[in-house]
């Protein structure tokens, strides 16, 4: 199976909850199981069929205010616009592979927060969006489906797709966390603190059919591992087995419809790091099953 991977996405954010050396050791952990696969970057014109012109162009030309950085909660540099810009071409990447092989992974990737005309919650961009309007575009898939089970509701990519009857978006998330504004997704489950494995996995495997029954050509598995019990900003108090358990049912739902299935990785902030990456490496592996 391939797995699209750069080393450019350990990026240097001082202070930063966000561990993106993660990704290196994910990929460490991985090696010899997969075959790891350098992505190439998404075009502005790519960019272009899911967000703005004005906001495209702030980021090329380095003018996001300080309202826009705010928002974004990154520690802002000009070198940031073409590293994220790699990380939504290794999502599309990953999504055309899950074309041709039936599964592939992008050890990266999961910006939801991003919307259209601005960034969001570390997303500046959104990659789930952009590979599904790329391959939409290029007549590889009519339709698609998103399940995504980030502890964080997917907001910016229930906000992009809303309205629109070809792609099929699910978050299943912890209601009373960030972020504060919720757009309809076209299935929303949202859990109360501390949910544990069981409820959790009873909502998803109920919803699993309804996402299916959608059609689609392609479902991105937007697989966080923040619902973990040890998570730093997340409550949903899950296992690493009850997280096994969410992959496999996931995995299995697509396999079992004939649906390819691409998975990206989203959040992740353990108190240790070690663990997100075991909970996410084993997250790919549950592809290879």
């Amino acid at each position: 199976m391939r797995a699209v991977y750069s080393p450019r996405y350990e990026l240097s954010l001082p202070g930063h909850v966000w561990p993106t050396a993660k990704y290196r050791l994910i990929a460490e952990r991985l090696a010899g199981a997969v075959d790891l696969v350098d992505p190439s970057p998404a075009s502005w014109d790519e960019l272009a069929l899911v967000h703005t012109p004005e906001y495209l162009d702030k980021l090329r030309s380095n003018r996001l205010t300080f309202g826009d950085i705010v928002t974004l909660e990154l520690p802002w540099t000009p070198e940031l616009a073409d590293a994220f810009r790699l990380m939504v071409g290794g999502t599309c990447d990953a999504a055309r592979a899950a074309l041709e092989d039936g599964r592939a992974a992008h050890i990266g990737g999961g910006l939801h927060h991003a919307y259209a005309g601005h960034g969001e919650g570390f997303c500046p961009l959104n990659d789930i969006a952009v590979a599904i309007r790329v391959l939409q575009n290029g007549r590889r898939i009519g339709r698609a489906a998103v399940v995504d089970c980030d502890v964080h509701h997917g907001n910016g990519t229930a906000a992009i797709f809303a309205g629109d009857p070809t792609v099929f978006t699910f978050s299943i998330h912890q209601q009373h966390n960030y972020p504060a504004d919720k757009p309809a997704s076209s299935l929303d489950i949202g859990l109360e603190d501390g949910a544990g494995d069981a409820r959790y996995l009873s909502e998803l495997r109920a919803a699993l059919p309804q996402v299916l029954d959608s059609r689609p050509d392609l479902l991105v598995y937007v697989a966080g591992a923040d619902p973990y019990e040890r998570d730093m900003l997340g409550g949903l108090s899950l296992t690493k087995e009850g997280l096994a358990a969410r992959d496999e049912a996931v995995v299995a739902a697509a396999s079992a419809a004939g649906v390819p299935i691409v998975l990206v990785l989203a959040g992740g902030y353990a108190e240790n790091v070690a663990d997100t990456v075991e909970i996410q490496a084993a997250t790919v592996r549950a592809l290879l099953r």
